[in-house]
């Protein structure tokens, strides 16, 4: 896969198989300090690491878009999460093998939009095919209803 480049699909997930399946979990906050059309900068924390992540739809076509992300100091990501208040969003991410040696990521949503399952999976390319876990329900990729930027 070349430098930079996200290819994703994400999903609603239909019921909580996808614990018993887990091989880890992290708990995520997660802020955006620009959320403009096609284009985001999001502060995130993960259990006791941090990153910032820029990502833009304008450079490629199709699912695949840009994705700059690097790992940044715990503290400096909590100042950084002041400037995205209120617009914050918590999950726990629930990683799940795939037969075919891909990783799922279920993310299970907190506070507003508890109730919320999603799972996603990053691909090589586009046309890359996997095996769906019987927990993955509609795909919702393109879908901004379901964009994380747009759910703060």
């Amino acid at each position: 896969m070349a430098k930079n480049i996200e290819i994703e699909r994400k999903f609603l997930v239909k019921d909580d198989s996808y614990k018993a399946l887990a091989v880890g979990k992290h708990a995520i906050m997660q802020g955006y300090i620009c959320r403009e059309p096609g284009k985001t900068v999001r502060v995130r924390i993960s259990d006791d690491k941090a990153f910032l992540t820029i990502k833009s739809s304008k450079i490629y076509a199709g699912i695949a878009r840009f994705e700059w992300e690097r790992e940044i100091d715990v503290e400096d990501a909590k100042q950084l999460m002041q400037i995205a208040q209120p617009a914050v969003l918590e999950k726990t991410r629930w990683l799940v093998p795939e037969v075919n040696g891909l990783l799922w990521e279920v993310d299970e949503f907190h506070g507003r939009h508890a109730g919320l399952v999603m799972a996603e999976i990053e691909l090589e390319n586009e046309e890359q095919t996997f095996d769906k876990p019987a927990f993955v329900g509609e795909e919702v990729t393109g879908d901004s209803r379901y964009y994380n930027a747009n759910m703060v």
